[in-house]
Formats: C-alpha cells, structure tokens, sequence
C-alpha cells in the first residue's frame, strides 16, 4: 500500500494524473488535482506511482510503505 500527497499550488491541471489513474484522482470544477483513494493498493498503487511519474507540474507524490 502507498500513500498519495498532492501540492494542489503546482497543478496546472493538465489532467494526466486522471487518465492514467481514474480510481485515485479526479479533478475539482476548476481542473485542479483531488485525491479520491489515499492509501490505493495493488494495481490502483501502481497506477498512481505511474500518475505521479507522468504529472507535468510534479504535484503527486507517492509515498511508499
């Protein structure tokens, strides 16, 4: 199991983190980045470190353990 952090001042909502892992991240009405599976596991954790890899503006980290 991870856990995810976001820095909701550095999304600029280009909405990667979504596509690549719908299950853990959604976007508010203004695009920005909201977590909606903190602790995600198994297949939903390794999407979400793939989200955190590809995010343009570096707001998601995935903590490990």
């Amino acid at each position: 199991m991870v856990r995810i952090s976001i820095d909701t001042d550095r999304c600029i909502g280009a909405g990667q983190c979504v596509l690549s892992s719908p299950e853990v991240f959604d976007q508010d009405e203004h695009g920005f980045v909201v977590v909606i599976a903190d602790h995600p596991a198994g297949p939903l954790a390794e999407s979400a470190r793939l989200a955190g890899r590809i995010c343009p503006s570096q707001t998601i980290t995935v903590h490990e353990g």
